[in-house]
Order: structure tokens, then sequence, then C-alpha cells
């Protein structure tokens, strides 16, 4: 079992497929985009194969494939019916922009999906086009339609931005009448690729206190063990409502993830810079599977506590790399 040093069990793998996006988020890349990892230098579909069965004999029940954005790399969909029947893994879940993911939806459904989460940040097309630098509303907002249909458990993530889209918190609450989703809001983080001055004016207790007063009678949900979310519920409606302190970091103490970029880099954080490279010894001509599990569990056995101490730890300056080429 995969145990971290203070006494976490790591069950839960984030994995990020591609560093490549459709989109250009001000939140997450500068708009000329970043330099992005040569192909050869991806880990291939067939060593995140290798590597997510080894994880899985160590205990690792739940992945989430994520990118960049998962759908613009070729193949995605073969690679999400071989990772779900790898056996000890249970549920497999994608977060997506919804830009091209309409086409897929069949077959995710086919495949059993266990859930996507939208990130969606505005409702009003100009801003959309502000702020992702792209103008494709309509598809994720056809997306999102679809995926409901489909009965396929889904969030819709909400980056609150402060005097960009703060003023759309409501509204967009309002859409957990309407769908039976899930929508969060995040607080902004610095993994911009340096395209902005990140801002922790809304952080989750002020998020909080604008939907308590459009909504007097919010009600608390039973939170979710290692959840990163605190949950309402608006009465009445089919939907609910989360808020994710991702900046202030409140749920570092219970965190049962392991993170592997696209280059294969292992993350005991987030806000770590990577503590060992799994693609190369994947590609070892040694490479031996109970060595490679000894090594996993050494870089678990020096986890830092928490985002605050990964990050006063990193060794290459502040936060300062795009989301998208670490995996969300």
């Amino acid at each position: 079992m995969l145990v971290d040093n203070h006494g976490r069990q790591l069950d839960y793998l984030r994995l990020a497929i591609t560093d490549r996006c459709n989109l250009r988020c001000t939140y997450c890349m500068p708009e000329q985009g970043i330099n992005f990892v040569n192909r050869r230098d991806l880990l291939s579909y067939e060593e995140m194969l290798q590597l997510t069965g080894i994880l899985a004999e160590m205990g690792v029940k739940k992945v989430r494939i994520t990118g960049g954005e998962p759908f613009v790399r070729k193949g995605a969909i073969d690679f999400l019916e071989k990772i779900s029947v790898i056996d000890g893994i249970k549920e497999v879940h994608i977060t997506t922009n919804g830009v091209n993911t309409q086409q897929f939806i069949t077959q995710l459904k086919a495949i059993g999906i266990a859930g996507v989460n939208l990130s969606l940040d505005t409702l009003k097309r100009d801003r959309f086009i502000e702020i992702a630098r792209r103008d494709h509303l309509e598809e994720v907002l056809k997306t999102l339609e679809m995926l409901v249909e489909s009965g396929i458990r889904t969030k819709i993530n909400m980056v609150v931005m402060n005097g960009i889209n703060d003023d759309e918190i409501i509204s967009m609450a309002e859409l957990s009448r309407k769908y039976p989703v899930s929508i969060r809001f995040l607080e902004e983080m610095p993994f911009n690729g340096g395209s902005r001055n990140s801002d922790a004016h809304w952080n989750h207790t002020r998020i909080l206190e604008l939907l308590k007063t459009a909504f007097p009678f919010l009600e608390r949900r039973l939170q979710k063990p290692n959840s990163t979310s605190n949950d309402y519920q608006i009465p009445g409606a089919i939907g609910s409502l989360g808020i994710i302190a991702s900046f202030s970091r409140t749920f570092c103490g219970t965190c049962n993830r392991i993170r592997i970029t696209p280059q294969g880099d292992l993350k005991t954080c987030l806000y770590d810079n990577g503590v060992l490279n799994l693609r190369d010894l994947l590609r070892s001509d040694d490479f031996d599977k109970d060595q490679f599990k000894i090594t996993l569990l050494s870089a678990f056995g020096n986890r830092a506590i928490d985002g605050i101490e990964a990050e006063k730890n990193r060794n290459n300056g502040a936060v300062s790399e795009s989301m998208s080429s670490i995996g969300g």
C-alpha cells in the first residue's frame, strides 16, 4: 500500500496525458501559449498503462485523466477503454474544457466513465472570449447538456477571478436548480505561466459569505472522505454547490492524491516542482518493477505535510509554471 510519512493512504491518481490545450485561459497560460513538451518526451500510452497497473497493485483505485485538454491527444478514447479495465481500478474520471468533448460522450458512457469535471468560468460569450482567448462557449454549453442527458456524473469548475467573473458567482450557483450537477467555485492559483498576477481576493470564506447572502438557507452537505471541496445545497435544488480552497490549501490533511505530469514527473503535491521522473525509470534498460515500487514508497516517505510546506521546499523558486504543463 502507498502510505506517506504522515500516515495518509494514497489511492487516487491524477494523470495528465498531454500539456497541449485548445484554449488559452488567462489563469492558466500566456496568450501565446507555453513551450510544449516534445512528443517523444511525453509518456506513451503504453507507459501510462504500465504505470497505472503498478500503482493499482499498490492500492490506487481511482484515476482522473487531465491535461492540458485530454481530448486534443489522439487515441485518448482507446486509452480510456484500456485504463478502465486495469485490475484494481474502480473509477476513471476526466477533467475537460468541453470544447470538443461532445463527439466522445456516447463512448465515455459506454466505457463507464464515473464522472466528468467540466471547466466553465462564465456564461457570457464575450467574457468567455476574454478569459479563454477563444470563442467556444457554445460548444462547452452543448457538452454540458449532453453530459447531463447521458447521465454521467458532472461537476462544473469555475475559477473565481476578482473583477473578471466574480459577478457571476450567483448566476453560476443558480445552475444547480436547473441541472443535477455540482457547481464548484475554485480559488485562483498562481499556475498561470506568468500570464497574470493571481489574486486570492476571492478566497473560500468570502465565496461562502456571498452565497449565504444570496441563499440564506443554504444547507451544508456531508463532506466525503478526502474531498477537496466543502459542499452545500440550495434548498429544493437538484444539484449542489462546492467551494475548493485551492490556494488557501485547507484540505491538505486528508490528501490522497498522486500527480503525474505528461512527461512523467511525479508530484507528491500540486505545489512542489516534481520529485522524481518516472518516465526515465520506466525506460531504463534495467527496469525492475519491485525496485520501482520501492522508489515510489521512498518518494512518498518524504512528502510535505501540506501545500504551504511543498511550495517553500521548491528548488526553482516561486510557482510560475502553467497548470497545463503539470496536470490540474
